[in-house]
């Protein structure tokens, strides 16, 4: 009887009903988590399953979900009538080109900005800081008409030069290296090490984690670029992958299964590079926020 009325006891039925309540806050949570990343996938998942449709069929209504029959021509016509495999390779060499030596170029002067001193260093640090507030759309005409007195619009380079460095990236590294003891590199330097060894032996492998995520920032933002290679390249021989998905959208409008099919290689690289590196992009993120 002494144990029927502890279990029936106020203390008892209000922990009860504040277990109820965190059950039904964990359910709440996890079903607008759930129905966000549906409404997140839903276009993307479309957009592949339209990518295999026949001709004529992402247009119908009711809109199809899922292809009545599964076909490749889209993809092929990319490859054969449309060159897009030019545009890939374009978009490839451009990221993957400004990636590498954006890596090389932010990681010295974030290296600089953290452990060298010199004079005036915080004052221009504050400076670069003070830039980051000005759109990049207001220095693109000095940028093009410098570039145009280099000889370089229409070219590669014109692209790959502006995105050699960027303010986010030196910042990223040094708030990153403050964090290493300066012991460390003066017991290299005591030991014979020159500053560039010191930077490449030492820096760079403690550096990995943020290189990484820098690494995945540079390359997204290059592949994704449209404006700027939209005003520097001129020829269409040189075009990538989103100018190029912009001229295709002006031609072939109708075509919507062509679209999702061209959609679909636009996505694919950076989806896949994010998932192969995710785990050191996570890291470094983490890592960054902890020891800036």
């Amino acid at each position: 009887m002494s144990s029927i009325v502890s279990v029936g006891s106020p203390s008892n039925r209000s922990a009860f009903a504040h277990q109820i309540s965190r059950l039904c806050a964990m359910l709440l949570l996890y079903g607008a988590l759930l129905f966000g990343a549906a409404m997140a996938l839903l276009p993307l998942l479309w957009m592949v399953a339209a990518s295999f449709m026949p001709a004529g069929e992402a247009n119908s209504y009711p809109p199809s979900l899922w292809p009545s029959t599964i076909t490749f021509e889209h993809y092929r016509a990319l490859f054969t009538r449309l060159d897009l495999a030019r545009y890939l390779f374009n978009s490839t060499l451009l990221a993957g080109t400004v990636t590498l030596i954006a890596l090389l170029v932010n990681s010295m002067a974030g290296y600089a900005f953290a452990k060298f001193r010199f004079r005036y260093r915080e004052g221009i640090f504050r400076a670069l800081l003070a830039a980051m507030v000005i759109p990049a759309q207001v220095a693109m005409l000095p940028l093009f008409l410098l570039l145009k007195q280099l000889g370089l619009i229409n070219t590669y380079w014109g692209v790959i030069i502006p995105g050699m460095a960027s303010i986010f990236g030196i910042f990223l590294i040094r708030q990153y290296l403050l964090a290493i003891p300066d012991s460390l590199l003066e017991a290299a330097r005591m030991d014979g090490a020159g500053e560039f060894r010191i930077y490449w032996s030492l820096i760079l492998p403690l550096c990995r984690p943020i290189l990484v995520t820098l690494a995945i920032f540079t390359f997204l933002g290059a592949w994704n670029d449209f404006m700027w290679p939209l005003i520097v390249l001129t020829d269409s021989a040189h075009h990538t992958l989103p100018v190029a998905l912009a001229n295709l959208l002006g031609e072939h409008v109708q075509d919507t299964e062509l679209m999702m099919a061209s959609s679909v290689l636009t996505v694919l690289p950076v989806m896949v590079l994010f998932v192969v590196l995710q785990k050191y992009y996570i890291a470094g993120i983490m890592l960054g926020g902890m020891k800036g």
